[in-house]
């Protein structure tokens, strides 16, 4: 084929003349720009380098989180209440996900069924696939975490997380707790100490690619600090074994619910603190308030005649009465400004002794008389009623103690056995570490301590020697709690029923059972208060329903503790015939 010759110069546009400059400035122009680009590019590396290279870090540099392993919860002799386990959270970025790929669709209804969740609602967190992060499922099991990872599905990924588990269940869940998915405290000891148990976590700085992938690391890791261990003095056992016997003694008399205390009256330990109804503090599926409750702490209530002891022993302690004193509690009635006070019996004349073993509010209002609202008050206000309780524990309440200058007869004389004020079951318990402990209130605490409590001097050591004397009396045969009795062990203590509070009146058919004593009595070495709230099955004396749970549980709690037995032979148990005034 032959090639058309050109003739360039036959060409009008290459036979033009063109200025020189024109060329030139167009030379110029190319050089200047290369000499912009050059200006530019040192600008932006060398002498304004940090704030791009802040930018790039925005874009590619994340701050990795390492999550610092909580803190152990255990008992007095190193059992675990709670520990954390690693638990990976499954997330995706949806963008990321092949969806159209059908080996990819059924991996993904693998890991659907393997996290047991509805496929649709599966689908549904997968829907938006412009989001480039949505969590799948939190805390994952292990092993099923690994079975996902296995499965190598682009855009499913897992982070390293956490979970509690509580090996005591129900049983310890009102003292341990429990914590959210983000594993902070939110309620008992995990609450109380997430600080401590929490630890501190530490941080990784890596370069990302746009897919979230790490690249490489910048800089030093900084390693977690690890939460520290707490020990309680909770005794797991003991824990179990009052809780067992609480939900049994609320179940046979069809009680709302109960409570129950044991405190070491050397120590001041509480040993057990357990509530019915309970919950699984890993299972909170379907928790209500009313398992939720701890209402040894948060709950008050009238104490009712748990109440006359501490009447009785503010009288001793200002020798306005002794032991041997009598008391004219005939005819069985006394009436106080219009207001009527009753026993259940008219016991004539008693004892001092006597009105604690009967549990006379006649007798107890009578003494009441011979002391001043301000005495009373004084002596309350001692034991720790009114006060909010001094105990490393959230929620525990102060209950109602009115000033003493506002104090009628009448409500004077109610108080002394155990009506016009209030108090949690624990401060009940608080409160009778005066007795077992020679008259000092000692201090209580939920964390190990086996030094021997100092308290505050209450009452004279004789003044509190002679109640218990007393408490040992209204739990043997002729009071009002001989099912307190135990086999091997001296026992002495007080029971109580008092009407509920509805509106501004008593309801008067509902009531709150109280027992609240101590053994061995001539050196106690635990107090144990139980309450049952509402028990309807025909019997709602704290003598018939709470005392046998105290009875089992001191039975048990001083076998587990090496306590040696100071009754030689089975104390004779009175089984019918219990009552007592309100």
């Amino acid at each position: 084929m032959s090639r058309r010759s050109v003739q360039y110069t036959t060409s009008p546009l290459l036979a033009s003349k063109t200025p020189v400059w024109r060329s030139k400035f167009i030379v110029a122009g190319v050089a200047i720009g290369f000499v912009a680009l050059a200006g530019r590019a040192a600008f932006v590396q060398v002498i304004n380098n940090a704030f791009f290279q802040r930018q790039g870090e925005v874009r590619f540099t994340r701050t990795l989180e390492l999550p610092a392993n909580r803190g152990r919860i255990l008992d007095r002799n190193g059992l675990l209440l709670a520990s954390s386990v690693i638990a990976p959270s499954i997330w995706a970025i949806p963008e990321d996900i092949e969806r159209d790929d059908p080996e990819v669709r059924a991996k993904l209804k693998q890991v659907a069924k393997l996290l047991g969740m509805a496929q649709k609602d599966f689908d549904k967190k997968l829907a938006d696939e412009d989001k480039t992060f949505v969590w799948i499922q939190r805390q994952v099991d292990e092993p099923i975490a690994k079975q996902i990872a296995a499965l190598d599905i682009k855009g499913i990924y897992q982070r390293k997380e956490y979970k509690r588990q509580y090996p005591e269940g129900e049983a310890a869940a009102h003292v341990v707790g429990f914590t959210n998915v983000e594993d902070h405290g939110q309620e008992g000891i995990e609450l109380q100490f997430d600080k401590d148990l929490a630890g501190k976590a530490g941080s990784r700085r890596v370069i990302k690619d746009r897919l979230g992938r790490v690249v490489e690391g910048v800089g030093e890791s900084i390693p977690p600090v690890e939460g520290k261990d707490i020990q309680l003095s909770i005794d797991s056992k003991v824990q179990f074994f009052a809780y067992q016997k609480l939900r049994d003694a609320v179940t046979t008399h069809r009680a709302k619910a109960g409570s129950v205390v044991v405190l070491d009256s050397t120590t001041g330990e509480i040993l057990a603190l357990a509530n019915y109804p309970s919950y699984v503090p890993d299972k909170r599926q379907n928790l209500t308030g009313e398992q939720l409750r701890n209402r040894a702490l948060t709950d008050t209530f009238e104490p009712g005649s748990t109440m006359k002891p501490i009447t009785i022993a503010t009288a001793l302690e200002l020798r306005r009465v002794t032991p041997q004193t009598l008391i004219d509690t005939a005819p069985g009635k006394l009436t106080i400004t219009g207001s009527t006070i009753s026993d259940t019996h008219n016991y004539g004349t008693l004892t001092v002794e006597g009105v604690i073993q009967k549990s006379s509010n006649i007798g107890a209002t009578k003494i009441s008389q011979r002391l001043t609202p301000r005495e009373m008050w004084d002596s309350f206000s001692a034991l720790g009623f009114g006060q909010k309780p001094q105990i490393t524990f959230p929620g525990a309440v102060t209950g109602r103690l009115r000033p003493w200058k506002s104090w009628r007869p009448i409500e004077q004389a109610t108080m002394s056995y155990g009506y016009g004020l209030s108090a949690s079951l624990f401060q009940m318990a608080h409160s009778y570490t005066a007795f077992a402990h020679d008259g000092q209130l000692i201090p209580a605490t939920m964390l190990k301590n086996d030094t021997p409590a100092v308290g505050v001097r209450v009452f004279a050591s004789e003044n509190a020697r002679a109640v218990r004397r007393m408490l040992q009396m209204a739990a043997g045969p002729g009071g009002t709690g001989p099912l307190a009795q135990t086999v091997g062990y001296s026992v002495g203590g007080k029971s109580g029923t008092a009407h509920k509070q509805v509106g501004k009146g008593y309801a008067s058919n509902k009531y709150r059972s109280w027992f609240t004593g101590m053994a061995p009595i001539d050196k106690p070495r635990i107090i144990v208060a139980v309450m049952l709230d509402e028990p309807s099955n025909g019997v709602y004396f704290g003598g018939i329903v709470a005392a046998p749970v105290f009875s089992e549980v001191v039975q048990q709690t001083l076998r587990m503790m090496n306590v040696a037995p100071d009754l030689a032979v089975k104390p004779q148990v009175v089984t019918k015939g219990v009552d007592e005034s309100f």
